[in-house]
């Protein structure tokens, strides 16, 4: 590994980065993307885990579980989000994706539309206070009128 400059090796694993990116949904395994960044698979694995801080394997997980929670929040199907971005079995997805967020792939959706409603009834509740404060959303002091935002850490 000492005998090719770091940064010639780190944009290899760069590029085999963005084929992860680009072909999430298809069926590609580790020996296409090592193939991609041409290193060995095993020497690959341990690269990319070095610098991404995750396995290869890992890391299209992720790209594939982010992309169907879009999916899910769209109001698609967990069928759909499944199959959209790779995955061949539903209960293998959903046990999967359970593991990954705590939930399952339905109660991810129903709790995105109960949030979504929740903004759209009570929007100050989702602004940190001292922010609603500061903009003049809401008036300091106690009373009954006064709206109650979110309390945050953000201020």
């Amino acid at each position: 590994m000492d005998q090719y400059p770091r940064q010639y090796m780190y944009m290899r694993a760069v590029r085999a980065k963005i084929f992860i990116d680009a072909n999430f949904a298809s069926a590609i395994d580790l020996n296409k993307i090592a193939d991609e960044a041409c290193f060995s698979k095993f020497h690959f694995v341990r690269l990319f885990k070095e610098i991404y801080g995750r396995t290869p394997h890992q890391y299209l997980t992720d790209v594939r579980i982010e992309k169907a929670k879009a999916y899910l929040e769209d109001g698609q199907t967990v069928a759909f989000a499944c199959f959209k971005v790779g995955f061949d079995s539903i209960s293998s997805f959903t046990g999967l994706f359970k593991r990954r967020t705590g939930q399952t792939p339905k109660q991810f959706q129903i709790a995105r539309e109960e949030f979504r409603e929740s903004v759209a009834t009570a929007p100050l509740h989702h602004i940190p206070s001292c922010f609603a404060e500061k903009a003049g959303w809401v008036r300091t002091g106690s009373g009954s009128d006064r709206a109650a935002p979110a309390k945050s850490n953000l201020c």
